[in-house]
């Protein structure tokens, strides 16, 4: 039996290379399924997404699903793409195991945790809202820091670097200097010295996307805290949950975000195409 793609619809395409075509699962032209493929988006065009592939439940556990992965793998190529990235949920466990057979590597997990009761800071700490002559420094740091994290995961430093810089239009100051709403700049300051920053989305579902602890003030804890304070900032504008991304490997993090009651909801891979 042969396992073939067939176009669903017209091809979908927009600014800086973005393109997308959904597809329908064949098995010797009986439909069995459908998959989207994209590429164009966050990372550029050289890197492609397989989203939403779904396999009929009288054709799963036939392989179908590996063949149409690989199939779309395919398409990607013949759209220049160089690399391919996935998202899985958790309890996707089918999915989880094709990801491996198929040779994916994890870049990163997204997590997640409901949030309860406003939380204590300890003693000593006290959060600040940063203005644009502390938060502009900073975010040169995490862009770099951001770009850093990707590169070497099958991304070109090129598109590490434009991702990040399209990640810092998400909290653009006015000419005033002023913070859009539903987004915080927040220092975190203990004994009256700057220990940590961050930066994160306060409407539901509130979303951090980066704190940084300056580097010598780490391993005392203020991580910790600047957590506590995203997440009082977030439960007070109303959130009743947050989530952040976390690269493969950051051991020191990951362990922190599981003593706060994180949890993985999602987990991201990529593979090379060429």
């Amino acid at each position: 039996m042969t396992t073939t793609l067939r176009p669903a619809g017209e091809e979908r395409r927009g600014p800086d290379g973005f393109r997308a075509r959904n597809y329908t699962v064949c098995v010797n032209s009986r439909p069995v399924g459908s998959v989207e493929l994209s590429c164009g988006e966050a990372f550029g065009p050289a890197v492609g997404t397989i989203a939403a592939l779904t396999i009929d439940a009288p054709d799963r556990r036939r392989g179908r699903g590996a063949v149409a992965a690989l199939a779309g793998e395919e398409v990607l190529r013949s759209w220049g793409c160089r690399v391919v990235k996935i998202a899985v949920p958790v309890e996707a466990e089918y999915a989880l195991r094709l990801a491996s057979a198929l040779c994916y590597a994890e870049r990163s997990r997204h997590l997640r945790k409901e949030l309860g009761a406003e939380r204590e800071l300890p003693p000593g700490s006290s959060v600040r809202a940063l203005g644009a002559a502390g938060y502009e420094p900073w975010l040169d740091r995490v862009r770099r820091d951001a770009a850093d994290s990707v590169t070497g995961l099958g991304f070109s430093r090129e598109a590490a670097e434009a991702w990040a810089r399209d990640g810092a239009r998400l909290l653009p100051y006015d000419a005033a200097g002023t913070v859009p709403e539903g987004v915080a700049l927040l220092g975190v300051t203990h004994g009256g010295e700057d220990v940590a920053a961050m930066w994160l989305r306060t409407a539901e579902p509130a979303w951090v996307y980066a704190v940084e602890v300056a580097e010598e003030h780490r391993g005392r804890g203020h991580g910790r805290t600047a957590m506590l304070a995203a997440e009082n900032a977030a439960g007070v504008a109303g959130a009743r949950t947050i989530g952040l991304n976390v690269f493969t490997g950051n051991a020191p993090a990951e362990a922190l975000y599981a003593s706060l009651g994180y949890r993985t909801v999602v987990r991201h891979f990529t593979k090379p195409l060429v």
